[in-house]
């Protein structure tokens, strides 16, 4: 069985694997297909994918080292990369509207992760 740790390590690593993979085939391989602004729209879905990849092993790495449960933060990162990042790529690609209406709600899910991990932080004891 895996650790919580561990799986917020494997996750965070997989989003910075596939970041780098969707960021090269939108540089290369949509970049002929697709005009300024939908480029502009895939690159900022792999931006944020990257931020909160590195942000899961960032918790991974703070929630081992001061033994925190930052489970609610990586569960909000994760949903946040799947509804904004991957919806991100789905209407840069697509041009669906209501796509672009479930982009926000990512957003809204990155901002709610930070939140868990700022009360988090602001609850636990740390200097000892």
């Amino acid at each position: 069985m895996f650790s919580k740790s561990k799986n917020i390590f494997l996750l965070g690593g997989l989003f910075i694997l596939s970041a780098v993979m969707l960021g090269a085939f939108g540089a290369h391989g949509l970049k002929k297909i697709l005009d300024i602004t939908a480029l502009e729209t895939f690159k900022t879905g792999v931006t944020y994918q990257y931020y909160h990849g590195f942000g899961l092993l960032f918790l991974g790495l703070i929630g081992k080292s001061l033994t925190i449960d930052f489970s609610k933060s990586a569960i909000a990162f994760t949903f946040g990369i799947f509804l904004f990042s991957f919806n991100c790529y789905i209407y840069a690609v697509t041009q669906i509207k209501t796509i672009a209406m479930i982009i926000p709600v990512g957003g809204l899910l990155f901002m709610l992760g930070w939140i868990f991990f700022i009360i988090k932080i602001y609850k636990t004891e740390i200097d000892k």
